[in-house]
């Protein structure tokens, strides 16, 4: 009897041993995003800079374009409803530890993924407010953009808007560096915990992102590179911060990693296409 007892003990241990032993779980990310055909930017860019970072990523597709490095050529959106059903399928099931979103096309669609991602009372997101692609072709109908505004800045751990972008969303036209602090004011006081206006639309030798947080100014350091291989530089961004963030990253850490992931993948640009050709996303892979 008592080494029955003993065995089962034994046994226990084992398997309390096996399940102690199992490999930790990969850090996940969710893109809520449109699909690029030409695999430089949207879903395609996200999963790709997720992957570089080591974190599984899902995705729910807001929109689908035919595009390339010249432009889009057509954009079909997918119906409001079905991004909700995407954003319910990974969040039920898979789980994220971050998301970010990029472009989102409609108000209807805005409103399903704010109303999705309260309803499973998600955390960290990253805005990337995505409304004109590399080409100038919009990518967020103008109607959409107070629905931005209203129902997605105040979910928002960070805001990446570039300098136009933050002149629409602030109503201060950024044109330098102190035009950049008071419109990165004015988006804070929106909702979103962090503000960064990215540089590469100023003009000068640098290309610095200028952080805020409500309390204090931060500039992520970058050099102007010349060159036409820019194409998802936002996308690729947004999507390596959330990616740190998914790692555990603070958010300030996050983007200061994500500003030098950037750097290296516009430093590495392949030339692909007869336009805006993208950044290398696997510049850090061996095989890159």
């Amino acid at each position: 009897m008592s080494s029955e007892v003993e065995d089962e003990r034994d046994w226990s241990t084992v398997i309390a041993g096996e399940q102690l032993n199992e490999a930790p779980r990969r850090p996940r990310a969710l893109t809520i995003a449109g699909s690029d055909s030409g695999g430089g930017a949207g879903i395609q860019a996200d999963l790709k800079t997720f992957a570089a970072f080591g974190v599984y990523g899902a995705s729910a597709i807001t929109a689908v374009t035919a595009q390339n490095t010249l432009g889009v050529l057509a954009i079909h959106e997918v119906p409001a409803d079905v991004v909700a059903a995407q954003i319910d399928a990974v969040l039920d099931d898979i789980g994220a530890d971050a998301a970010k979103t990029g472009m989102l096309s409609s108000a209807s669609i805005i409103e399903a993924v704010a109303d999705r991602l309260r309803a499973h009372s998600f955390a960290p997101l990253v805005v990337d407010p995505v409304m004109v692609a590399k080409s100038g072709d919009a990518l967020l109908r103008p109607e959409a953009v107070q629905a931005l505004i209203e129902l997605l800045l105040p979910l928002a751990a960070v805001v990446t808007p570039n300098a136009p972008e933050a002149t629409v969303l602030s109503g201060v036209e950024v044109h330098d560096a102190e035009s950049a602090r008071e419109a990165a004011r004015r988006i804070h006081a929106l909702g979103p915990a962090m503000v960064i206006v990215k540089g590469g639309h100023l003009e000068g030798d640098r290309s610095d992102d200028l952080v805020f947080d409500g309390r204090s100014f931060e500039i992520l350091s970058g050099r102007r590179i010349e060159t036409p291989h820019t194409h998802g530089t936002g996308c690729t961004f947004s999507a390596a911060i959330a990616a740190c963030l998914a790692l555990g990253m603070e958010p300030l850490a996050a983007a200061q990693e994500a500003r030098a992931f950037l750097q290296g993948a516009i430093e590495h640009a392949e030339p692909l296409g007869a336009g805006h050709g993208p950044v290398n996303h696997l510049w850090r892979s061996p095989h890159a």
